[in-house]
């Protein structure tokens, strides 16, 4: 697979995962008539739905990570090339705040204006470092171990976390970004997302250093999140 094929996967993906994060989010909290917790499980059951489809959808051309999270834990385990860690990253980011945009226009808020919802202090900081802890950790040993399930492994721990995570399971650092340009259910104030994305990344670095020497050895078949194998990308390297 080409990797402009892969980029605009990772950009169209991650946008349509916003859309339904964020637009879900608005939805959810019109609905409920001020009762947090109908909007949280109306917005978590649709993040973990949309998750399931995104994967399935996007999985076999880029891997489907929509995460810069996910992305350095995959060129950590030599599971992408190096070279394009970066690329990955842009394209998810540009996807992130595109989603965001499609929300809002969907439900006639504004392009984008900076969120006011607090979301800092060690307890938030705690639960993305175990949100992406487990985030990393459930792609890692079910991609070494049952790779056909892992969307469904993926989506699922997402929509725990929702609830299990002060924070509501972030989790994502290109999502943490957009979600500040959202001042809506969804949304961060940008002032708390530096404290979000280093948890997010040291999460990141401790689950891969874990399940990577829990699950020492990849098969010659295993898969990116479920889906690409390692060696679709030798295969594009090569035909550079």
């Amino acid at each position: 697979m080409t990797l402009s094929r892969r980029l605009v996967a990772e950009a169209l993906g991650t946008m349509l995962l916003l859309a339904v994060v964020v637009g879900s989010g608005i939805m959810a909290e019109r609905l409920a008539g001020g009762n947090m917790a109908i909007a949280l499980l109306a917005n978590s059951l649709a993040t973990g739905a949309g998750l399931v489809a995104l994967i399935l959808m996007f999985g076999t051309i880029s891997g489907a990570h929509f995460n810069p999270a996910v992305t350095l834990s995959e060129a950590w385990q030599r599971n992408l090339p190096a070279g394009e860690v970066l690329p990955y990253i842009f394209a998810q980011v540009a996807g992130a705040f595109s989603g965001v945009a499609a929300a809002h226009a969907m439900f006639a808020e504004p392009t984008f204006f900076a969120s006011v919802h607090v979301r800092g202090g060690a307890g938030q900081w705690v639960s993305e470092f175990i949100a992406t802890f487990g985030l990393i950790g459930v792609i890692i040993g079910c991609s070494r171990s049952r790779p056909a399930i892992t969307p469904f492994a993926v989506a699922a721990y997402i929509t725990s976390a929702y609830w299990f995570t002060a924070s509501t399971s972030f989790a994502n650092p290109a999502v943490t970004l957009a979600r500040a340009a959202s001042n809506t259910f969804a949304g961060i104030r940008p002032i708390d997302t530096p404290g979000f994305i280093l948890a997010q990344l040291a999460g990141m670095i401790a689950a891969t250093t874990v399940f990577c020497w829990l699950y020492p050895h990849s098969k010659a078949d295993t898969t990116v999140a479920g889906t690409v194998a390692p060696g679709d990308f030798a295969e594009t390297l090569n035909k550079h």
